[in-house]
């Protein structure tokens, strides 16, 4: 028998629980910085050494916190479903919760690539990315074309490579669900709109959505509870 597919759309609220901060809920700062300085293309042509220092520091802090009772939830769909998860965040939580299949929107804050290379329809070419784990990198730290070394992130400026193959996923899915993200960030805050007619949409958000659609279920509790709700509802419409 085909398993049903769902399609996670996951953002910093997921990850929140987990100690990770996110800069939409502090009035546009992140960790005590203007969010166009350090997650910006227009930053890090201005102050490329910042740029460096604060995601060297984001990385360090990575390797401090755990995945949360919502990521493993996430994960524990797959015993059951078909399961993709789009993620905005760049932290690899659902790795360690143990998600097999996601792709990541924004980037990967463990990887690096040289700052003049590289990217396709699905997104940076596996010889130009490089997983350095906890590791720091400098100005003067080089790829081996030779360029300068950058985080392997997507910022506000530039493209989203896998914005294509995140859409494959909304269409090609049975049930969507969204947590943790407020709907406010393009092009990602669209993607739940390629969902088929047909297709019920969950959103666990303890906050207001700004969306109307008939298709939505919303479930309003943080992340960690709201997978629990979201399981029993899933379990209940089998």
């Amino acid at each position: 028998m085909t398993r049903k597919k769902i399609t996670v759309l996951t953002g910093a609220g997921v990850s929140a629980e987990s100690g990770i901060s996110t800069f939409r809920d502090s009035d546009g700062l992140w960790e005590n910085h203007n969010v166009e300085d350090v997650a910006s293309i227009e930053g890090w042509y201005r102050n490329p050494a910042l740029v460096l220092d604060f995601y060297n520091a984001r990385r360090a802090q990575l390797f401090t916190v755990r995945p949360n009772a919502a990521h493993l939830a996430i994960a524990s769909l797959e015993d059951d479903f078909d399961v993709t998860v789009v993620t905005q965040n760049v932290d690899n939580l659902h790795e360690r919760a143990g998600s097999t299949r996601i792709i990541h929107l924004h980037g990967e804050l463990t990887k690096v690539r040289p700052e003049n290379c590289c990217n396709d329809r699905d997104g940076y070419s596996e010889e130009t990315v490089f997983d350095i784990g906890p590791d720091a990198i400098h100005i003067g730290d080089k790829a081996p074309n030779g360029a300068q070394l950058r985080p392997h992130i997507v910022w506000f400026g530039e493209a989203v490579p896998k914005i294509e193959t995140a859409i494959d996923a909304v269409e090609a899915a049975d049930i969507v669900l969204i947590v943790g993200t407020s709907l406010q960030v393009y092009p990602a805050a669209g993607l739940y709109r390629y969902a088929r007619m047909d297709t019920p949409i969950y959103i666990i958000d303890p906050k207001d959505v700004p969306v109307r659609d008939s298709r939505i279920t919303h479930i309003k509790d943080v992340a960690t509870k709201g997978m629990e709700t979201f399981k029993n509802l899933i379990k209940s419409a089998d």
